[in-house]
């Protein structure tokens, strides 16, 4: 998905320069000769019709402008969005809604020092002596949230016992 946003970047900082400096067609000739005589356009002067072009065009440019720069803004936004996810339980910040994923593989219960794999590729260890004992389950959901002063706790889709861990990769 990274890679999409930079390439939608780089397209929308080239577009600028290529979309901006030419101009849009002359109305008379973008439009229909029946459209063009519908709309009364055809009652104007040269002189009228040559300065309706010059409104359109830089009309046209300030579209422009204005929409480059607001896909660019939420290009950043969604790379800070993406930052801030990547990094969560790393550090305390950010959204304070809970990480869901799935341990990658088997489930043998809860112990200190035990290590867990997510679907998501981060890694996430006990840090805390709570058991759950003679659980076994093959990638079960998981709900790591944070808590107090940096801590997080993990618990398992189904049980009510929650362990506290800290992110390790």
């Amino acid at each position: 998905m990274r890679t999409i946003h930079c390439i939608l970047l780089a397209a929308l900082l080239v577009l600028p320069a290529s979309v901006l400096a030419q101009q849009a067609p002359p109305i008379e000739q973008a439009m229909s000769a029946d459209e063009f005589k519908a709309a009364g356009l055809d009652k104007l002067s040269a002189e009228e019709l040559a300065r309706l072009n010059t409104w359109l065009d830089r009309r046209v440019q300030q579209e422009a402008t204005a929409a480059v720069a607001a896909a660019t803004e939420q290009a950043r936004e969604e790379g800070r969005r993406e930052v801030v996810e990547r990094n969560r339980g790393f550090f305390h910040f950010g959204s304070e809604e809970p990480i869901v994923a799935s341990i990658d593989g088997e489930f043998n219960g809860f112990g200190r020092g035990k290590r867990y794999r997510l679907d998501n590729g981060q890694v996430w260890e006990q840090t805390d002596a709570t058991q759950l004992a003679g659980v076994r389950r093959t990638n079960p959901g998981v709900r790591i949230r944070p808590g107090v002063m940096g801590v997080w706790y993990m618990r398992i889709d189904g049980y009510n016992t929650q362990a506290k861990v800290q992110r390790i990769e």
